[in-house]
């Protein structure tokens, strides 16, 4: 399973890099405007921290002739940048056209079975299913999860299903055993699911144990 980082923090995008435990980065129009500076700017800089990740940069424009355009405009920045656009209705003939034209597409906000089977069919590289925000309207986003890679399996879709709007370690847990193929976290999320406290605390028994021997250097 991909783990993607959820955010523009060029910080802790460089630190997580290093652990080698990301495999991209996702982005969007919030992250963005937190993170400040020439957007452009910073997604080059994404990139050139993950030469070899996913990095998805959304969509800004609304007309679907501008989101085309733009999408490609996107695309074109790096050979490993994805085009985050939204699953409505309006843009379905502009994902239709840029499946065809081999830009490579990540389906967001994705809250439904029906939308995940739609933009399975046009085969774009992933979908987006948000399960905390379904979570927020008393749905179960872990259910949808679940769904999506049901169908997946079913039909034998190619696309990916990244579990996006991930609020903590359930979530993230809950993503893993649904059979997801990526999910995306912010920053807090992976601290959080990369500790236990009883590893920290295994660590101080066996450091006191060790000290008792008053051995300075080993081996």
């Amino acid at each position: 399973m991909k783990i993607f980082l959820d955010t523009a923090d060029i910080q802790s995008i460089a630190y997580w890099a290093q652990t080698g435990i990301i495999d991209g980065v996702t982005t969007n129009p919030s992250h963005m405007s937190k993170a400040g500076g020439n957007p452009l700017s910073v997604v080059k800089e994404i990139c050139a921290l993950l030469p070899d990740g996913e990095i998805s940069v959304e969509i800004t424009e609304q007309d679907p002739e501008a989101v085309y355009n733009q999408a490609r405009e996107i695309a074109a920045i790096s050979d490993n940048v994805l085009v985050k656009i939204p699953c409505h209705i309006r843009y379905y003939e502009v994902i239709n056209r840029l499946q065809l034209d081999e830009v490579p597409l990540n389906i967001t906000l994705v809250f439904s079975l029906a939308q995940g089977l739609m933009m399975s069919k046009l085969a774009v590289d992933y979908i987006s299913p948000f399960v905390g925000r379904l979570d927020d309207i008393k749905e179960n986003g872990t259910e949808l999860l679940f769904d999506l890679c049901a169908m997946r399996d079913e039909y034998d879709f190619e696309t990916a299903i990244l579990a996006a709007s991930i609020r903590d370690a359930r979530h993230f847990n809950e993503a893993i055993a649904a059979g997801v193929d990526a999910v995306t976290v912010p920053v807090n999320v992976l601290q959080e699911v990369t500790q236990h406290k009883l590893t920290d605390q295994g660590i101080e028994k066996f450091n006191a144990d060790w000290a008792k021997l008053g051995i300075r250097k080993f081996p």
